[in-house]
């Protein structure tokens, strides 16, 4: 199979250092170019001494390398919709980092330009490719818990706002500036916005979709931050099932503006843990379980091993093969929508302080 000419766009995304190993090594792919229009985000991707070239804006890249088959959207979350026009408008396959966009209305228009032009769009949700994850499904499948009726998770990690900062900003993680509630001084766009990987999953293990939620926040652990970073939601799908989520930034972090050695400040950083509860039995298991040593000094540092980039290979071998083979994937636009939904219905819920009911949230 000839490999697909991909580039990477913005560069201001948490996940990006994931994608420079992953689309180095996939034999699969051919990395061309990547582009930034922040001087700052270009100068850390020099770091990383990857030899592909960088530029300063997408029309440039474009105009270098009009060969470019697919992009990775590695941006802020509002500027997701202006970069799908320009990529639609060329042809060209994208993946999508987990939040296309909270705005139903741009969302739909998001849906209707890929399948006007007749591109892949796949969103990075990596759960869905994530070793434990697929033996989990399989479990369930087999009738080891009989019938699901409840599932908790966990998707907790440290805040990544010092590194990049438009996570930050309600305008650019949300899309706009909206008040998490009456009295509250936060806004919209914190520790949810970054966190839609459990409530995909459940939909992805259940086959069920979304029927009710209610949602509360905490007061916040960084007092400075105007977002939300601790947030708990629970609520029932369609058929019958509860769950508790737990999309926090819970973790503390060393303030670094690069990533690097000392960001990981005990305990350990990213914890995805699930629990299905069925009429015969539970399952118990940690979705991210990298290797830790304490090494304690400085900062009660620790060091970690990671084991999960078999998640992003499968991720984007599947992108590969819809590219390839005009399929559509598993996590496109229209599956994705009903996630999104219940989040902004998470939200609703905080804002009033009552359950929210998905049909009712669409009729309103």
């Amino acid at each position: 199979m000839k490999p697909v000419k991909i580039a990477m766009v913005s560069l201001t995304h948490g996940h990006t250092r994931k994608y420079y190993q992953t689309l180095l090594d996939n034999e699969k792919l051919d990395w061309v170019a990547s582009c930034a229009a922040d001087p700052r985000a270009r100068e850390v991707y020099a770091l990383y001494k990857t030899g592909v070239p960088c530029y300063s804006s997408m029309e440039e890249m474009f105009e270098k390398h009009p060969d470019i088959e697919a992009v990775v959207l590695a941006s802020a979350n509002d500027q997701h919709l202006e970069e799908m026009r320009e990529c639609a408008r060329r042809g060209v396959h994208i993946l999508s980092m987990k939040i296309p966009t909270f705005d139903m209305a741009e969302y739909d228009e998001m849906i209707r330009l890929v399948d006007q032009a007749g591109i892949v769009c796949q969103i990075e949700l990596e759960m869905h490719y994530n070793p434990v994850v697929r033996r989990l499904k399989e479990l369930i499948a087999s009738g080891a818990v009989g019938k699901i009726l409840s599932m908790q998770a966990t998707n907790i990690t440290l805040s990544p706002v010092w590194a990049f900062p438009w996570q930050g900003v309600p305008e650019a993680s949300y899309g706009r500036r909206i008040p998490l509630k009456e009295g509250d001084p936060r806004f919209r766009g914190g520790a949810l916005c970054d966190h839609p990987h459990i409530f995909d999953l459940i939909r992805h293990l259940t086959g069920s979709d979304f029927e009710r939620v209610y949602s509360v926040v905490a007061p916040n652990l960084r007092k400075e931050l105007e977002v939300e970073d601790m947030i708990l939601c629970n609520g029932t799908m369609k058929n019958g099932v509860t769950f508790l989520f737990d999309p926090s930034w819970s973790r503390m972090e060393e303030r670094l503006k690069v990533p690097a050695p000392g960001w990981e400040v005990f305990p350990k950083r990213m914890q995805v843990d699930v629990t299905i509860t069925g009429e015969e039995g539970t399952i118990v298991c940690d979705c991210f379980g990298p290797n830790v040593y304490h090494n304690g000094a400085p900062n009660d540092r620790y060091t970690v091993q990671y084991t999960y980039f078999d998640e992003w290979i499968g991720l984007v071998d599947e992108f590969v093969d819809c590219i390839r083979n005009q399929k559509i994937p598993k996590i496109n636009l229209k599956w994705h929508r009903q996630t999104i939904e219940c989040m902004n219905a998470c939200y609703e819920s905080v804002r009033s302080g009552l359950p929210v009911t998905l049909e009712e949230q669409k009729r309103g």
